[in-house]
């Protein structure tokens, strides 16, 4: 069995059919998939439809390059959005200084903001690192009483030195497609030497599909490819490494544990 632990079906007429798109999922072996928001709509999309599906979980919480969209009071309802059973973490949190014009500062005050409700409701994390490295690494050492409770750097794409210093703090490291592409090699080194019980795999949906699909439009079908190429960079087995994620997924994200299906 196979979970996604981050993608965004919550993209409305993004995906065509989605009684469809989930059916097909299934069919691919992957059993459950984490719906990310990005903002408040956007996680109250997740959370209707995890209450739709019973594959699906939710994060909510709001992405560094969507503060425009916050409004005084969001933060509470982001709250009241994980007090379902499937609300399983606070996300997509993090830096982004990718675009010109970046208010660092009022990301850095947004990120300890999240950072602080996800420790107030027991809850572990989702992290959005890019061009931002060393202030994510600072913020979290800044703010290391408020991790008890893990987090994840998804779509990882930094070097093992820097996968180490997240693993010192207790965090987990997800893999997305990027790790498949030719030119991945310092990302293939990190995948590498993250230690079994700390490594996750997603597809970032609908983004960065995964060779051979690279370019097309991606859905939680193509996690498998991840788990393949992950499964041969490391040595190995790949049931085994399906196992392993599978169970490093539900201790992380302990709220999955609520399905009939462990």
């Amino acid at each position: 069995m196979f979970i996604d632990t981050h993608a965004h079906l919550n993209y409305e007429n993004k995906y065509g059919d989605l009684d469809r798109l989930v059916a097909e999922i299934g069919e691919a072996g992957v059993k459950k998939v984490i719906c990310v928001g990005w903002d408040l709509s956007s996680s109250a999309l997740a959370a209707v439809q995890a209450e739709r599906y019973p594959s699906l979980y939710f994060a909510a919480g709001f992405h560094p390059s969507d503060l425009g969209d916050y409004r005084e009071g969001d933060l509470d309802r982001v709250a009241a959005l994980l007090s379902s059973p499937k609300g399983v973490a606070v996300g997509e949190i993090g830096l982004d200084y990718h675009y010109d014009n970046t208010d660092e500062a009022a990301q850095k005050r947004m990120f300890a903001a999240q950072l602080e409700l996800a420790d107030a409701l027991g809850l572990p994390f989702c992290i959005h690192s890019r061009d931002a490295a060393a202030d994510t690494l600072r913020l979290l050492k800044d703010n290391r009483a408020k991790l008890t409770h893990g987090g994840v750097m998804h779509c990882f794409s930094g070097s093992p030195e820097t996968a180490k210093e997240y693993l010192k703090l207790g965090l987990y490291i997800s893999f997305a497609g990027p790790v498949t592409f030719k030119n991945a090699r310092r990302l293939d080194e990190a995948a590498k030497t993250v230690p079994s019980d700390r490594i996750l795999a997603e597809t970032d949906s609908p983004y960065l599909a995964p060779d051979p699909y690279r370019g097309t439009l991606n859905t939680p079908k193509n996690v498998v490819r991840v788990y393949e190429k992950l499964a041969a960079l490391r040595g190995d087995a790949p049931e085994e490494l399906a196992a392993q994620i599978w169970n490093n997924a539900h201790t992380l994200f302990a709220k999955l544990k609520n399905s009939a299906e462990n």
